[in-house]
């Protein structure tokens, strides 16, 4: 989408030249390795394996694609090789694939057709479906053996990497199970109010939910802030591909209660039932991944309401860059402030990390007129 108001044009142009800007210095050190999250401006490097790696490269592609910078061209391409030890190591992979693989080689593939970065997607596809458990229809999310029958709602985003391989395949498979992990997470993680449970334990062997699990939320009844984003933005990808309206519906549901909980001037809180000594926690992660969610919403929705989704992203942004943004610190790496990994296990709390720097970068090129999706 192109912005129709002049002055909002400028802010997004604006706001891009300063990601571009920081990315381009910050790249000269972080170069070809996997960031994470932000210790005291300088950001991580995790081992080859971990889920966020797709970020640092996608962000890269990102910025490539608006103006051909062929040094981040070779840093994205160069991750994306390092990333074939995971993935032909097979045994330490997990279910997010989608995250590691689809703003890497399916963008790489999307922008310059690399048949490379097909084969390297189609690959962690296959792996993803691998883990596909058909009496409970859902993709198993982690290895450990006392985790055999767990899934999350974080998966909602990996999805997208099987209908890609469906629709290049020409194999319905991908797509079945993609729909069906789908339909298990509508029937079991979504509540009447909107609010989203993070982890369901199903028995491996019949398919029966056996309990709920807080996860990264503050507990079983509460609502993690970014499981939310994952539902909003992983149930409009799902309607993109399958058209299927329980899904869009499911994107609304969770977009009303994200919505509904935002306080003025501040990114939500780490979890929207947080108890009073930790709701002041906040996960600017979150609002980045929702405001991204939200504009591609906006594409599948009445045109009052498309109005009403690109608003609302555009005060998250906004936001994010007044308050959040590390513009002008020149000893900062990371772009947006205040993102929280995993407050119950104090993990990376209100720091910089690579998904929320992502997601920010995702939704501003999408004002600037990009409609190109690795999703």
């Amino acid at each position: 989408m192109k912005l129709q108001n002049e002055t909002l044009n400028r802010w997004a142009d604006e706001i891009w030249d300063k990601i571009v800007n920081k990315v381009s210095q910050t790249s000269q050190r972080i170069g070809v390795s996997f960031p994470y999250a932000s210790v005291n401006g300088t950001y991580t490097d995790e081992d080859a394996d971990w889920w966020t790696n797709g970020f640092w490269p996608g962000l890269l592609w990102l910025i490539y694609q608006h103006n051909g910078n062929e040094r981040l061209k070779s840093i994205a391409a160069a991750c994306e090789e390092k990333l074939d030890e995971p993935l032909h190591a097979f045994t330490g992979l997990h279910h997010d694939v989608g995250f590691m693989w689809t703003p890497t080689a399916i963008a790489h593939y999307k922008l310059l057709g690399s048949e490379a970065s097909k084969r390297r997607a189609l690959t962690a596809a296959s792996h993803l479906a691998g883990r596909y458990n058909a009496k409970g229809k859902f993709i198993r999310a982690w290895n450990q053996e006392e985790r055999v029958g767990w899934a999350i709602i974080d998966c909602m985003m990996n999805l997208p990497l099987l209908y890609w391989a469906s629709e290049i395949t020409g194999d319905p498979r991908f797509h079945h199970i993609a729909v069906e992990h789908a339909n298990t997470t509508l029937r079991e993680f979504i509540r009447p109010d909107g609010s989203v449970r993070h982890i369901v334990h199903f028995d491996p062997e019949t398919g029966e939910r056996i309990s709920v699990i807080s996860g990264q939320g503050y507990s079983e009844d509460s609502a993690w802030a970014r499981g939310t984003s994952w539902a909003i933005y992983g149930f409009t990808l799902s309607y993109r591909y399958t058209k299927d309206i329980r899904y869009l519906a499911a994107a609304k549901q969770t977009a009303a209660y994200f919505l509904s909980q935002l306080q003025p001037g501040q990114a939500p809180s780490w979890d929207f039932r947080a108890p009073a000594d930790s709701k002041a926690i906040q996960d600017s992660s979150a609002a980045a991944c929702t405001a991204s969610g939200l504009l591609e919403l906006a594409k599948h929705v009445t045109e009052e309401e498309a109005v009403f989704y690109e608003q609302k992203a555009i005060e998250i942004l906004q936001l994010l860059d007044q308050y959040y943004g590390t513009w002008d610190d020149s000893n900062e790496e990371g772009l947006i402030r205040r993102a929280t990994a995993n407050y119950p296990k104090k993990h990376f709390v209100e720091v910089p990390i690579i998904y929320g720097d992502y997601y920010f970068a995702e939704a501003i090129s999408k004002l600037r007129g990009n409609e190109l999706s690795y999703w």
